[in-house]
């Protein structure tokens, strides 16, 4: 197995530190609003590669955090008029909601910045017995970016050339422009945590370093993120964990691709931003699982009407051969190799739409199959189903599946059948035009119909 390493900018053998167990962490979300669709590409990425991990025999403890306790949060619970717990827990719940819907599996552990304060502040006094960090006159203390030598080195970016950039805070009580905040002194009737510099609350930065040591120890192998993460976050995390430990923080570096909508950057100036549940609202939550899963996980994502569309065909070519097709438990006897050619493409970066041309192609044999022989299309059927769901999909009835999303067509269950019905008759009738009529009629609204001996059924597809 081969991962790209954001750190080395290259594809490097994977070994865990473990055989046979795989640590990972991933940034999670600070919770002061719904999750966009940002998060659902990170969620469902690393969702994807938690699944094949232990489809390939791995142990896998997958952490994701959750931070509770930042400025916007403070922020929105002002706003609002409520408590920050108030705020995060119904956030928190809803996230929860979100990620169960698009079938993001929970992670092993998923810590909260507020229930690992004494961690936190342990480890800024670690920082400054090594003179790393500092206490300043207004009560936070900073991290001495200059004291780490290979400061920038997951960006491949040199110091002096940070300085001008749009990240920088001036802050009179730094001794340099460059260094970050570890700990925040408290305002008056904010909320804080007693610490040996004053009341005050952590840096977002210094929360992720913490629970990440705590969880999986000084050294693991995957730490995972979105792609804006890589400075100055991850840069940070890097710099105080190593400082504080001497030790290598993270093995292997990894970074999901972007999502823009109609190839516009999303974002809430431009009237394009949408949160998970905005879209959910409208799509199936598998068919937006299968947008996200069918681009490799560091490409961007376009997200449009038409993508979710095509999406939507996709799967139901793969239902459609499914339908009908007792599915048995195990594939054992199918011997084309498709599952080796899946581990050959997964194994390659985890490279999902390669896998999917692998899955294309199965159903593309199973549907031969169905007339040919009933064991090997159960089998097949079954090998599908099995491969599939390392990647989230397939694992609904291929006829709820293809019945469903009705909100999308102008008739209910009920007017459809009336319809087919009014057809039969119209063909018992020889009224051929009639009947071809209604089928017409039903394929303008997405509702295509399928004759064989036992009748006739229909399936939704997206117009």
């Amino acid at each position: 197995m081969h991962i790209y390493n954001t750190l080395t900018r290259r594809k490097e053998p994977f070994t865990p530190l473990v055989a046979g167990k795989v640590s990972m962490y991933v940034c999670g979300m600070t919770v002061y609003d719904y999750c966009h669709l940002g998060h659902a590409r990170v969620m469902v990425a690393f969702d994807v590669i938690t699944r094949y991990l232990r489809y390939r025999g791995y142990d896998v403890t997958y952490v994701r955090n959750i931070t509770d306790i930042d400025d916007k949060i403070l922020k929105r619970a002002e706003e609002n008029n409520e408590s920050i717990s108030a705020l995060t827990e119904r956030m928190i719940q809803a996230m929860h909601e979100d990620e169960a819907r698009l079938g993001v599996l929970p992670p092993s552990h998923e810590p909260r910045a507020t229930g690992h304060i004494d961690d936190i502040v342990a480890m800024v006094e670690t920082l400054i017995k090594k003179d790393f960090a500092y206490a300043a006159a207004n009560g936070d203390v900073y991290y001495r970016v200059r004291k780490f030598a290979d400061y920038g080195k997951l960006n491949n970016r040199q110091l002096d050339d940070m300085r001008s950039g749009a990240r920088v805070e001036v802050d009179v009580h730094k001794e340099d422009p460059l260094d970050f905040v570890l700990w925040k002194a408290a305002k008056p009737d904010e909320a804080h945590w007693h610490s040996p510099w004053g009341n005050g609350r952590p840096g977002w930065h210094i929360e992720c370093s913490a629970m990440s040591t705590c969880c999986l120890g000084d050294t693991f192998d995957i730490h995972g993120g979105g792609p804006d993460l890589t400075f100055p976050h991850h840069e940070n995390e890097i710099a105080q964990s190593e400082a504080a430990t001497g030790k290598t923080y993270v093995n292997t570096w990894m970074h999901a691709g972007a999502v823009r909508v109609n190839q516009e950057k999303m974002s809430k100036s431009l009237g394009n931003f949408f949160t998970i549940r905005d879209v959910l609202a409208e799509h199936d939550p598998e068919v937006v699982r299968f947008l996200l899963v069918a681009s490799h996980y560091r490409s961007p994502i376009n997200y449009s009407v038409d993508s979710l569309h095509e999406a939507r065909k996709s799967l139901t070519r793969f239902y459609t051969a499914l339908e009908g097709v007792e599915v048995l438990s195990s594939g054992d006897g199918v011997e084309e190799g498709y599952a080796e050619r899946f581990t050959t493409a997964m194994d390659d970066d985890f490279n999902s739409p390669e896998a999917l041309a692998v899955l294309f192609d199965l159903a593309r044999d199973l549907n031969r199959a169905k007339s040919e022989s009933s064991e090997k299309a159960q089998r097949l059927a079954a090998e599908l189903t099995r491969l599939a769901g390392v990647l989230g999909l397939l694992q609904q009835d291929p006829q709820t599946f293809l019945k469903g999303n009705q909100q999308q067509v102008a008739l209910s269950e009920t007017e459809i059948e009336a319809k087919i019905a009014q057809r039969k008759e119209a063909k018992a009738n020889k009224n051929f035009a009639q009947a071809d009529a209604i089928r017409d009629e039903l394929a303008s609204l997405g509702i295509i119909l399928k004759d064989s001996r036992e009748g006739t059924t229909w399936v939704i597809e997206a117009p």
